[in-house]
């Protein structure tokens, strides 16, 4: 976790036992241990968008979204487990940040990313008019079953259109939150031990981590309550986009 995300949880406990301890001192702490979260590095790419399947316009320019089940966004992204390597196949919801679908594969095929949507489906009590889903162009989101499957619940097809990763902003953050703060931080010699991390590192994510945001609440409160919530971050894809433009 993140030290100001762990900072602001910790706060009441230092107040309590009058520890005397400010957000930069913990950094300086925490650095002196090596225990900040690292950068990770992509080295495997999950995405094959030279394919002869349809692919569809990006649908989510300057949305933002202001309620649950109005926007999922999804990705796969690799994990190492022992030399080999699997695919975790997620669907986030982007009001919230909660991860609603989501599968871990030991291949690329549009069958496992199908398994991720079905759980996302099956998750949500119901499904609102206008739900979009977001996506690279990558040939498991084209395939004609996932698409079939995302229109016989009429949710409309977005997708990525330059390959620039902010164009999925959210999904790739998640990737990152769950491989370096979790699953990283742990030694996995097998798919099925795989499996049954992965539950509790979802788990822990939807219920257990603040982010800054969604006003520092956690995901699974803010989807089910459907509250209203202030980030406390700066948008850089809004800013990039205005620098660019200028």
């Amino acid at each position: 976790m993140g030290t100001r995300k762990l900072y602001e949880l910790l706060e009441p406990f230092m107040l309590e036992h009058q520890i005397k301890m400010g957000r930069d001192a913990l950094f300086d702490l925490l650095a002196a241990h090596r225990l900040l979260v690292r950068r990770r590095k992509r080295k495997v790419s999950t995405t094959n968008s030279s394919h002869w399947l349809r692919k569809y316009p990006n649908l989510i320019r300057g949305l933002t979204p202001v309620r649950s089940n109005q926007l999922w966004v999804s990705d796969i992204t690799y994990w190492k487990v022992g030399q080999k390597y699997l695919y975790l196949n997620l669907i986030t919801d982007a009001y919230s940040h909660k991860i609603v679908g989501y599968h871990l594969a030991k291949n690329l095929e549009a069958i496992e990313s199908i398994k991720a949507l079905k759980m996302a489906l099956s998750s949500e009590k119901e499904i609102q008019k206008g739900l979009i889903h977001h996506s690279d162009r990558g040939v498991q989101y084209c395939s004609g079953n996932y698409v079939s499957l995302l229109r016989d619940n009429h949710i409309s097809i977005s997708m990525t259109e330059n390959g620039d990763p902010l164009e999925n902003a959210i999904a790739e953050r998640v990737n990152g939150i769950l491989k370096g703060e979790y699953l990283e931080c742990y030694s996995v010699k097998s798919y099925h031990s795989a499996k049954q991390l992965l539950h509790q590192v979802i788990n822990l994510y939807n219920e257990e981590r603040p982010h800054l945001s969604i006003g520092n609440l956690k995901p699974n409160d803010l989807h089910e309550k459907n509250r209203t919530t202030t980030k406390l971050w700066k948008n850089y894809y809004y800013r990039k986009t205005v620098e660019n433009t200028a």
